[in-house]
């Protein structure tokens, strides 16, 4: 199940549940401000970065200018509490299922999140459009 961490004034957040929706994709959608988010979903945020803390924190938030932390010194127990404590730390949306973890909303990136069939069907339309939009070129010069 995918799950999208959001907060209401975003418009990023938006268009991702909008995508989401209009692929009828179901997901569970976590307020970041109000919803509870308990210890285990800061860690499975956390697991699935690429990049540790980097990825995920906003620097221009004003929860990071007032830590002035350095995150990449902080235990996970630390970082979790920290988070916790300054949900406005986090970027948003994020998006994440059992495996993959989207920072933001990219209409490119969230695809990933669409089954293996559905993409592989929309590759092959994608490639066979570009094949006759090439012939009708060549055709026309």
């Amino acid at each position: 199940m995918i799950k999208i961490y959001t907060v209401m004034s975003c418009s990023s957040c938006k268009k991702a549940k909008e995508w989401l929706e209009s692929h009828q994709l179901e997901f569970e959608e976590v307020n970041l401000i109000s919803d509870k988010i308990t210890r285990e979903d800061f860690l499975k945020i956390l697991s699935l970065t690429e990049n540790g803390t980097e990825e995920i924190i906003s620097k221009r938030s004003r929860a990071y200018q007032r830590l002035d932390l350095d995150f990449d010194r902080l235990s996970i127990n630390e970082l979790v509490q920290i988070f916790g404590d300054n949900r406005t730390l986090l970027r948003r949306p994020l998006i994440l299922d059992d495996r993959r973890l989207q920072v933001g909303y990219n209409e490119d990136d969230i695809r990933k999140f669409l089954p293996r069939q559905i993409r592989q069907v929309e590759m092959k339309t994608a490639t066979e459009n570009v094949k006759t939009f090439d012939e009708e070129r060549a055709a026309n010069s």
